[in-house]
């Protein structure tokens, strides 16, 4: 039996849907015993400490709530272990898809992905993924099993947010490099033009995110311990101020579902061009013709949410040393920027 352990960050565009893999319920003359110490009586393949990282992760639950490594097993306890991926949903079919890769070694590898390009196949996109083209990229690694949720995405982005994604080639690097966005130790910087100017040169978004409720599409952001959704927080810096829009710098504290998205909608700044969060709309200006026009020029310099994932910093899985990549900005967002510069400099 494959283990299929791993610990995956609830990055900023993850599901948050979470399927079963494996269930075990303790014999009535079940002695009280640590849960990581009953699993890896009970799955030979894998070993205790991706059983502890996946605990950490909140991925082994009991009666269906999660638990800690030092659970006592009770007589009757219904164990369960859930991933963020269906169990042998599909197998993930190798495609010859260019791949912009900034950092390969035995380990893992980097890619600055494209928007566009959806990150992982499902929910009708099944072929022609970041996940389809590292399978033929990677084919010849003797080690390598696509359809193996042990080895590969770390964490993940939405399909119309561009920038850098850490690939983890074998296992040991999968559950290093997890925990390591686990434990929120990695370092992720975003940039991203929203509407409007805020009032502050930096700010700090704090709030929980879960499904919205009306629209199960969107993620709404609920009150600091509220019953719904997960904690959650954004720190944000104003790096130019253009007109009725901003140029932010985004840090993740969390890596929650739609993040930045949500909660700079919250605060009313919406992320220029998501449609999913109002921000395809004129939101600031006086929308005369000319403005109007302007605007939608703007949109189609960049058709797709104005967010890029610009750094990302971790530390290496074998050696120790830490690593940290910069992506530049894509010509879509650069272009989508001189506009607004030029337009600035033209209206005041």
């Amino acid at each position: 039996m494959a283990d299929g352990l791993f610990n995956e960050e609830d990055d900023d565009e993850a599901p948050e849907v979470l399927y079963e893999h494996f269930r075990f319920t303790a014999d009535p003359n079940q002695s009280l015993l640590r849960v990581d110490k009953f699993l890896i009586d009970r799955m030979t393949h894998t070993s205790r400490n991706r059983i502890q990282l996946a605990a950490d992760a909140g991925y082994v639950r009991v009666d269906g709530v999660p638990v800690k490594n030092n659970y006592r097993v009770k007589p009757g306890d219904v164990v369960t272990i859930v991933m963020a991926r269906p169990r042998h949903a599909f197998e993930v079919i190798a495609e010859d898809i260019p791949l912009n890769i900034v950092y390969e070694d035995e380990d893992l590898l980097v890619v600055n992905k494209p928007a566009g390009l959806v990150v992982h196949p499902g929910h009708g996109n099944y072929t022609g993924t970041l996940v389809n083209a590292l399978a033929y990229y990677l084919r010849n690694l003797p080690n390598y099993d696509p359809n193996d949720p042990r080895l590969g995405l770390v964490h993940r982005i939405d399909k119309d947010t561009s920038g850098l994604l850490v690939v983890a080639k074998n296992i040991d690097a999968k559950a290093h490099l997890s925990r390591q966005f686990f434990e929120k130790t990695t370092q992720r910087c975003y940039q991203t033009l929203v509407w409007g100017i805020p009032k502050a040169d930096e700010g700090h978004i704090e709030g929980n995110i879960g499904r919205d409720l009306r629209d199960r599409l969107r993620m709404a952001v609920y009150p600091p311990g509220s019953e719904e959704g997960k904690w959650a927080a954004t720190n944000y810096r104003v790096t130019e101020r253009l007109g009725y829009v901003s140029l932010l710098t985004c840090q993740l504290e969390t890596g929650r579902t739609h993040q930045i998205r949500a909660h700079m909608s919250h605060i009313g700044h919406p992320v220029f061009n998501d449609a999913r969060y109002g921000g395809e709309r004129i939101l600031k200006g006086r929308p005369t013709g000319s403005y109007r026009q302007f605007v939608q020029e703007a949109f189609d310099t960049c058709p797709r949410q104005a967010l890029h994932a610009e750094t990302l910093g971790f530390v290496h899985p074998t050696t120790g040393k830490e690593l940290f990549f910069t992506a530049p900005l894509p010509d879509d967002m650069q272009g989508l920027i001189n506009k607004w510069r030029t337009y600035c400099a033209n209206n005041t």
